[in-house]
């Protein structure tokens, strides 16, 4: 990697940058397919639902979640950042080569979105998964005939779409957090 005047990129700054590239479009191309996986699941269980009244989907759970998913593709943009940090830092210009401290503020950055992400995500997926244990827990527990209305009280398999995009989402801001982490390993190596 030899530029016009003859300069070098150190073999420091090449695995550096090639850390960067890799590990940003791994965290992407998971976040990407973990976000559209749990839009679809909560996007075909909020059209199946009948009535939202009782529902798992009801209240703050499904708001929560929702800023959580969100927050995945936000994510997904700063994962892919890092891709493009990588080229940059891959200039033979000294001077348009980002800082160690630019790596480093990119990371805490990408590293924070994810943890709000988590946050709201895991708030969201609480909220839905009580609501679903106060409809096991107001079950009937013998073999009841009931009325068309009590039905809704019953746990459906739409319910259970709802908390599998919920896990999608948190498995989404993980790998963020891990590839952050393991950026931030590397940058703090050299």
């Amino acid at each position: 990697m030899t530029g016009d005047l003859g300069y070098s990129l150190s073999p420091a700054i090449r695995r550096v940058a090639s850390r960067f590239r890799l590990i940003g479009w791994i965290s992407f191309w998971i976040q990407v397919i973990s976000g559209v996986i749990a839009t679809l699941l909560f996007a075909s269980a909020l059209l199946g639902i009948q009535s939202m009244n009782e529902s798992a989907a009801a209240g703050g759970g499904l708001f929560l979640a929702s800023f959580g998913l969100i927050a995945v593709y936000v994510g997904a943009f700063w994962a892919f950042r890092y891709t493009r940090f990588s080229r940059r830092m891959q200039t033979t210009n000294p001077d348009l080569r980002p800082r160690p401290k630019d790596a480093t503020k990119i990371i805490n950055n990408g590293l924070i979105i994810s943890l709000i992400g988590m946050g709201l995500a895991l708030l969201g997926a609480g909220a839905i998964s009580g609501t679903l244990l106060i409809k096991v827990i107001s079950q009937p527990q013998q073999n009841v005939v009931i009325g068309q209305g009590a039905l809704r009280r019953f746990v459906e398999p739409l319910d259970v779409f709802i908390v599998q995009a919920s896990i999608n989402t948190l498995m989404a801001h993980f790998a963020a957090i891990v590839s952050s982490l393991l950026l931030a390993r590397t940058v703090n190596r050299q």
